[in-house]
């Protein structure tokens, strides 16, 4: 099996704990960041906010509905936290501090592929897939980013 990596990343005009901590909240901050039509649902199955939170999700990807549950963990809390989903993708956000009061994200998804060339058209097709969605992800959390009031 091979990997297959997609990312994207952004400047976000807002103080990196903020944003860290709009991620981190499924509950009333990670829902307003989630492309539609893309994300079509996020329920929080267990906790709400960081590490041990599990959550279940649904997408619409290539024309069908697909169904997700994920644990998240913050192996560096405060500045990356992840999402290990039930088909074995791990998605990361890692959100480092950059002068003037402003923060760069970046999304990482990383999943099994094939060997061979059925793993690099799958993997091409997947980041052709999520790297639009990323973007619009970004775009969206720095426009909730400014709106959103301080915790």
């Amino acid at each position: 099996m091979a990997i297959n990596r997609i990312n994207a990343s952004a400047v976000i005009p807002a103080p990196a704990d903020r944003v860290y901590g709009i991620i981190a909240d499924y509950r009333d901050g990670h829902p307003h960041i989630l492309p539609k039509p893309y994300f079509l649902s996020l329920e929080v199955v267990e906790g709400g906010v960081g590490a041990g939170t599990v959550v279940a999700f649904s997408m619409r990807l290539m024309g069908r509905v697909q169904h997700f549950r994920a644990t998240v963990s913050e192996p560096e809390p405060g500045r990356v936290l992840v999402e290990t989903n039930d088909s074995g993708a791990v998605t990361s956000f890692v959100v480092d501090p950059r002068p003037g009061n402003q923060c760069q994200v970046t999304i990482v998804t990383e999943t099994d592929v094939r060997d061979g060339i059925a793993g690099k058209i799958a993997g091409w097709l997947t980041n052709r897939l999520l790297h639009p969605i990323y973007v619009k992800e970004l775009a969206q959390l720095a426009a909730f980013a400014q709106v959103s009031p301080e915790k």
